[in-house]
Parts: C-alpha cells; structure tokens; sequence
C-alpha cells in the first residue's frame, strides 16, 4: 500500500461492544450519522449510507472478518468523483484487551500514491472515533450527528 493513515485509541468499554458499535446500523448512526449496510460475513457486499440523507457515500466488501477481534472492508469512495477514480482502499479495524480497556486500530490504506482519499479519511477518522470513544464510555457522543 503507498498511502497509509492509522488510528489508535483506548476505549473503556468492552470488545463485543465495541464491535457492535462499529457493525450494527442502530449504534453507527448516534455516533457517526450514517448507517452500515452489510452482514460483515467474508465476501459480503458493504455499503456506507446517510442515516437520514440515504446518500451513497461508500460500498465495498468485507474482505476479512473475526469477530470480536478483526475486520477488514474493501473500501470506495462513492460520492466524489476525485476519490472514487482513485479505486478502492482497504479499511482494517484491529480490536484487543488492553488493561482493561480495549485498544482500537483503525489502518486505511490506499495503493494510490499521495492518496486524496487517505487526505480526507485522515481528517474524517479522528472525528468519528472520538465520538465513538465518548459514546461507549459517557453514554452520550461529544457531537450529535
């Protein structure tokens, strides 16, 4: 891969929590403000999609999956032209036992050289996993989406 954005976190919850909160549509939509259309077996289709716009933003497949521990998405961006010529990305979140929190690694990488998709992931993933990490451990996101 030559473009690569990783993201790690602590959060105070436990690992099938937090594996629901990144699969299942119900959760995704208070911290994130779209919803996950797949059933995140190998070789499922995905698709990322507005909770309340019902835009396209993403699909892909599920190129990888052991749950509670591992999920890896092939990943397209569907909504910008710029983004989606670049072809698809590869999306592995890593979850583990970390002194009793759970330490999560988000990898999105991209063969594209100076990857404009890596550019905007970069800037979108921090966000949502902030949210995410707040949700799961206040009970309310640090930002409604």
């Amino acid at each position: 891969m030559k473009s690569k954005f990783v993201y790690v976190t602590y959060i105070r919850t436990t690992q099938q929590k937090l594996w629901d909160a990144l699969t299942k549509p119900e959760f995704q939509k208070i911290y994130w403000g779209v919803v996950q259309e797949s059933t995140f077996e190998k070789g499922a289709s995905w698709k990322m999609i507005g909770s309340d716009s019902g835009t396209l933003f993403d699909s892909g497949e599920i190129l990888e999956t052991n749950p509670p521990n591992k999920l890896v998405i092939k990943w397209q961006n569907e909504w910008k032209p710029e983004l989606k010529a670049e072809g698809y990305s590869r999306c592995t979140y890593e979850l583990a036992e970390a002194n009793g929190s759970i330490k999560l690694t988000v990898t999105h990488e991209s063969e594209a050289a100076d990857s404009q998709l890596i550019v905007a992931v970069s800037g979108g993933w921090p966000s949502i996993l902030a949210n995410l990490k707040t949700w799961l451990e206040t009970g309310e996101p640090f930002q409604k989406r």
